[in-house]
């Protein structure tokens, strides 16, 4: 043991070596028992430090994100802290820079991390993971030196403003919360508002959008591949008890419906005793805050991967900084709430139906049962069980029935699945042209079924004295039953309305 510490002249080259393989050895960065690990740090041009950090979500993966602060001096008095929650996609922390550096330079340190992308896609979301990533990052945030682990907020943009009072009824670790576009509603329902009101924008009128706030919402949310489609936001704002809110809404917000979502949480947080709720409106903002022209542009602003992001509108980042330093000092805004600007729409109920799939399933296999039964009754070199005459137009009655239907669920879906009102394509007298498509088909469908049955009842008989060629085969007696409920379904689906 004495060898181990006895000096010698080569112990300063000793030393150096232990550096170096510790070096080698130690991955970069200093990791604590919790899993947080700062990479270094860095001080840019605007006098604002970065570091660089990991930590573990909440099902341990690792996320890696970005502390910003101002400079600060010995025996400075410690600051708030706040937890940037993305919104809806992928989500690199880039998207967020302005806000996490208003934040940062206002004295509030801020950290922005990148959204997972382990368990959390177009059709695979679960909003009680993503609150517990925003909460390990709040963790990190109150063991970080110089940071006020008593106020350490969380402030969450669009689905963050889902996640962020999830998170916030879950621990009372959480001093504040700031949402930025919050939806009041079901994703499901927000969705729906969100697409109408971007296809009335494009020009689209009409059945269309009918279909797609009614059947077809009601479809999407039946096959249960829309994520967290019927999260209900309140029961996690019904447990802020005390905690300060501050939300926020640009009055050109044409992703969620404002006014509504405002009143949501007006209603909800007075219900349950918060008396520190502020409710504002950003005049000349769109849904992330920054400023527009009507909602569906940016104006100026820096560009990230071909999207534009847009310059916060004015008043913005001062509310945000002033409130977070109001709670601070201990002392949070008491409730006030700002005269809400109108709404184009009001947005429709989006309730699952768990049937809503089954007509349109029916009527594949009834108007495809036609052509099948046909194709093996040939294979077999079977006999026709009944009269030729009308074949051919029966034929084409299973065919365009099949379209039709095909093309009335898609046209709707289409726009669902990509989340984007441009999904529906070019239009054409106030119609997606896929939707005039369907319509055009369902009424030579319709058309087509009340001339097989026109037929059939007057000058298709079999004459007097013949024999007849066999009973009607089932196959045809399924495909006109089908044709005849197509009609009540086309009518509600919307296919057969203006």
């Amino acid at each position: 043991m004495r060898l181990l510490f006895r000096r010698s002249p080569s112990a300063p080259v000793a030393v150096v070596w232990t550096v170096v393989l510790a070096a080698l050895l130690v991955p970069a960065g200093a990791a604590r028992a919790d899993g947080h690990r700062s990479h270094g740090r860095v001080q840019d041009g605007a006098g604002l430090i970065r570091r660089e950090v990991s930590f573990r979500g909440g099902d341990g993966l690792v996320l890696h994100g970005t502390v910003l602060s101002a400079a600060t001096v010995q025996g400075a008095p410690a600051r708030p802290g706040i937890v940037l929650v993305g919104g809806a996609g992928p989500g690199p922390r880039q998207e967020y820079r302005q806000e996490a550096e208003a934040f940062a330079r206002a004295g509030i340190t801020t950290l922005v991390y990148d959204k997972r992308t382990v368990r959390y896609s177009t059709m695979d979301r679960d909003f009680g993971l993503l609150a517990a990533d925003a909460l390990a990052g709040v963790r990190l945030l109150r063991g970080r030196p110089g940071v006020d682990p008593r106020h350490v907020g969380l402030w969450g943009f669009s689905e963050g403003a889902w996640v962020a009072p999830l998170a916030a009824a879950r621990s009372s670790g959480v001093g504040f919360v700031i949402t930025i576009g919050g939806p009041g509603h079901s994703p499901l329902r927000t969705q729906t508002w969100n697409l109408t009101t971007h296809l009335r924008h494009g020009g689209v009128t009409g059945s269309f959008l009918a279909t797609l706030e009614g059947p077809a919402a009601q479809l999407v949310a039946s096959t249960g591949r829309f994520p967290e489609g019927d999260f209900d936001p309140l029961p996690a704002w019904r447990q802020l008890h005390d905690t300060p809110v501050l939300a926020l809404w640009g009055d050109q917000d044409r992703q969620v419906p404002p006014r509504e979502s405002a009143q949501i949480f007006r209603r909800t947080l007075a219900e349950a005793g918060n008396r520190h709720v502020v409710v504002r409106f950003l005049r000349g903002a769109a849904h992330n805050g920054h400023r527009t022209s009507d909602g569906f542009d940016r104006i100026a602003g820096p560009l990230y991967q071909g999207k534009r992001l847009g310059a916060p509108a004015p008043g913005y980042v001062p509310i945000l900084t002033s409130w977070v330093a109001a709670v601070a000092s201990g002392h949070p805004p008491r409730s006030s709430a700002a005269p809400a600007p109108p709404q184009p729409v009001s947005s429709a109920p989006a309730a699952s139906a768990w049937y809503a799939w089954l007509p349109p399933v029916l009527l594949l296999v009834g108007f495809a049962a036609y052509p099948v039964s046909g194709a093996l009754r040939r294979i077999a070199r079977r006999p026709r069980p009944g009269p030729a005459q009308g074949a051919a137009l029966r034929r084409w009655l299973a065919g365009l029935g099949l379209v039709a239907v095909t093309a009335s669920v898609l046209c709707p879906l289409a726009v669902f699945v990509v989340g984007d009102g441009g999904a529906a394509g070019p239009v054409v007298a106030g119609r997606p042209l896929g939707w005039l498509v369907a319509q055009a088909l369902s009424v030579t469908d319709v058309t087509l079924t009340g001339v097989t049955v026109w037929r059939r009842r007057n000058g298709q008989r079999t004459p007097a004295g013949s024999r007849p060629h066999g009973r009607p085969g089932v196959a045809r007696a399924t495909l006109m039953a089908t044709a005849v409920l197509f009609v009540p379904w086309a009518l509600w689906w919307g296919t057969l309305r203006p």
